[in-house]
């Protein structure tokens, strides 16, 4: 851990624990909430996708959007990395490829703000079992 050797440090570091505090108390009504998945694998890392990530983040606090943005493992899309995983309570998942820093902000405001659909979605290629 660094040494914090100012006020703005000390700010930083609180707002830090306060946005890991909010995912984790907000963590059991996810269902609730819009998930945000971002593939962070080695070839989306190598392919930018923490800065993605951290655009997203960003974005959705500008715009108080309640989200939970995660990382997760190989989505098996690395053709199109980075990939973001978006999921609106009550809908299906949508996963977005070639999903840049600016792409990241888009699929905020446009996707998940007005229900816009953006270029880049990757088709479903499976099918659901539902256990009736």
């Amino acid at each position: 851990m660094e040494k914090i050797k100012s006020l703005a440090d000390l700010k930083k570091r609180r707002e830090q624990l306060q946005s890991k505090l909010e995912l984790r108390e907000e963590g059991d009504n996810v269902e609730n909430l819009v998930q945000v998945k971002v593939a962070m694998a080695t070839c989306g890392i190598a392919s930018g996708a923490k800065q993605t990530m951290e655009a997203i983040i960003e974005e959705c606090k500008k715009q108080n959007v309640k989200a939970v943005v995660s990382q997760t493992g190989c989505m098996g899309y690395c053709y199109a990395e980075p990939t973001v995983e978006v999921k609106k309570p009550g809908e299906d998942p949508i996963v977005f490829g070639h999903v840049d820093t600016k792409k990241g902000q888009e699929l905020v405001t446009k996707y998940i703000m007005d229900g816009e659909i953006l270029e880049g979605v990757i088709p479903v290629n499976y099918e659901k079992i539902d256990n009736k």
